[in-house]
């Protein structure tokens, strides 16, 4: 039984798994994205997560803690200098996890894990709207005074071109 075994131990020892994830995490970061397991992609998408959402407020500390886990001091300037302005405004989900079918050798399932703002196919069809949430029903209001006051703002420049035009015949 696996009750409370939440990490797959992708059948090597800890320092082992550990080197491994740090590795393929600063390929990930230097290429945006790398072909591999299912498994092992599951696995570094646990790992990688976190340090990308450190990545995203640039401080001493945070450059220590990520350089702590990478260990790779150019993996690190990548992440804090091209990643993160580029996730700054996502709450999360940094990667994406494509399966690509069956290894032909041993018949391992493949996937491809990858940056999700790095991949032009997937966002050049999108425009780049920020979303908001609204927090509460109370508070700045149900977005009836926001619609209210939209078309007010809209008319005012029409107006004054009307009242232009009146003044110039």
């Amino acid at each position: 039984m696996r009750h409370g075994k939440k990490i797959n131990h992708l059948g090597r020892k800890t320092a082992h798994r550990h080197s491994m994830l740090a590795n393929m995490a600063c390929s990930l970061v230097e290429h945006k994205r790398i072909n591999t397991t299912v498994a092992k992609a599951k696995a570094l998408k646990q790992f990688v997560e976190p340090l990308v959402t450190k990545s995203k407020e640039d401080t001493t500390h945070n450059r220590r803690l990520v350089f702590a886990k990478l260990r790779q001091k150019d993996a690190v300037a990548e992440l804090f200098r091209t990643v993160a302005p580029k996730v700054g405004d996502r709450p999360g989900g940094y990667t994406r996890i494509i399966k690509l079918g069956n290894r032909l050798g041993d018949n391992a399932d493949m996937a491809m894990i990858e940056l999700v703002d790095f991949n032009e196919l997937y966002n050049a069809g999108k425009a780049t709207k920020k979303k908001s949430t609204r927090r509460s029903r109370r508070g700045s209001g149900t977005g009836t005074e926001a619609a209210a006051a939209a078309p007010a703002a809209k008319a005012a420049p029409a107006k004054a071109e009307k009242e232009a035009k009146k003044e110039e015949e």
